[in-house]
């Protein structure tokens, strides 16, 4: 049997709110107003403490403290939001150029990035706070009928500023780090890798699943199947008792009438209640996500290399990073069941079925595009062979033929197109590094 790992009951959603752009600030805003509320009555108890004791002397010095801080809370209101807007003017500069040297899909790695979310949360946490806290300052100077002091309030909002500073040097870090091809191709094999972890294992054998019954379509807006709420399908077939069959594969296109459930066994649902709910749980978008697509990041290091190959660009440096990570991305999946995956209700019992990429699949994505332009680079070549070598000695004897056919057809296209047989020897040569030392990196099938 397959390994099954239960999904997260949040899981989509947790997702889902990681690609937008609004969820993380306006919980910081909403936070901040709390925040506010807790520190002008923590003022106001201060306040009716001295009041209390009698103490109008300290009620005058604190008084006087606040007032020396009204200047710095003014300054900070005033020029937060202008420095919001610059920094974020230019950071956006710096990911168009990004999306427009390596692929336009490195603009979600910004949306998705903790720190760009952290930084802006903070910095109009920052702005608002002290809006608020210019609200709390009285007119009133005699100590016997002044009610808050807006002390405390004063102090946090140094601290936000201290913490925007230090977020900001951290922001420009990671931003600058986007510019940069290294860092991005990490970030996506890094990406890629985790979603490969948190799928659960698949298998060759298909699933012998009841006649169906029953289909259940899509009626939304036509987009990507983004994911699938598998929790709350399974969750459903079971209180149906039938089996549920994923029709399209995670990253298809479908438009409205698509056929993306099919009902194996018991009584298909009718339209509405049940139906309505199975269509829900099928979450289509605009773009693909990483949630639970395994070939995405795949698919990004090859549009990133062979943007970098194309004769504008001319770059075949970036090609072999990204090969290098490629074959990263192909040895982890190597030894790992691939296939139908088959989830699984509390007892145990097949609920939904769903098809995910095999190892053909894969390969053929990784190697199929690269493989036809790289014959007029001999670092690409040369680096490819050495990697199609080194996977072949970790794929298991079934799992060699692909490989196989696609170093075969590498030679094959090197021949017809180098015309010097020198040059075609040095091409065909495997070197991890590209051009990198001479002799043989890889064993040659």
């Amino acid at each position: 049997m397959p390994e099954y790992r239960r999904p997260r009951v949040l899981s989509p959603l947790r997702e889902h709110l990681r690609d937008t752009f609004w969820f993380a600030p306006t919980a910081g805003l909403v936070c901040v107003i709390v925040l506010w509320g807790a520190a002008a009555t923590v003022d106001a108890a201060i306040v009716d403490y001295l009041r209390e004791r009698r103490a109008y002397d300290e009620i005058g010095d604190l008084t006087a403290i606040a007032e020396d801080a009204k200047t710095i809370v003014t300054t900070v209101s005033q020029a937060m939001m202008t420095f919001i807007g610059v920094v974020f003017s230019i950071s956006l500069v710096a990911v168009q150029m990004a999306s427009g040297q390596l692929t336009p899909r490195v603009v979600r790695i910004f949306v998705r990035s903790r720190i760009s979310k952290l930084t802006l949360t903070v910095f109009l946490s920052t702005f608002l706070f002290s809006l608020l806290v210019m609200t709390s300052y009285e007119s009133e100077t005699d100590p016997e009928r002044i009610t808050a002091v807006p002390l405390v309030q004063s102090v946090v909002t140094l601290l936000l500023v201290g913490l925007s500073l230090l977020l900001f040097i951290a922001y420009v870090t990671t931003t600058l780090r986007l510019m940069q091809v290294g860092p991005v191709v990490d970030r996506i094999t890094r990406e890629a890798l985790t979603v490969l972890r948190r799928q659960s294992a698949g298998g060759p054998e298909a699933a012998v699943l009841p006649p169906e019954t029953g289909r259940v379509v899509h009626r939304g807006r036509s987009g990507v199947l983004r994911d699938v709420n598998v929790s709350r399908l399974v969750r459903l077939a079971r209180r149906q008792d039938v089996v549920l069959r994923l029709m399209p594969r995670i990253g298809d296109y479908v438009v409205p009438g698509t056929p993306v459930l099919a009902v194996h066994g018991g009584r298909a649902p009718g339209p509405g209640g049940v139906w309505s709910a199975m269509s829900a749980s099928v979450s289509v978008g605009m773009d693909r996500t990483f949630h639970q697509d395994v070939a995405l990041g795949l698919r990004q290091l090859v549009d990133i290399a062979l943007r970098a190959m194309s004769s504008a660009v001319n770059d075949p440096t970036t090609a072999v990073q990204c090969l290098d990570r490629i074959v990263q991305f192909l040895a982890a999946v190597a030894p790992r069941p691939l296939g139908t995956v088959l989830h699984r209700d509390r007892r145990g019992a097949v609920r939904l079925v769903q098809d995910v990429p095999g190892w053909d699949d894969l390969v053929d994505l990784g190697f199929a595009e690269l493989r036809a332009h790289a014959v007029d680079s001999a670092q690409v070549t040369r680096r490819m062979l050495a990697g199609i070598d080194d996977l072949l000695l970790l794929a298991p004897e079934g799992r060699r033929e692909p490989l196989l056919r696609h170093r075969a057809l590498l030679e094959q296209a090197v021949e017809r197109a180098v015309a010097q047989p020198a040059d075609r020897v040095f091409a065909l040569e495997p070197d991890r590094q590209g051009i990198g030392r001479s002799g043989t990196q890889g064993i040659r099938r």
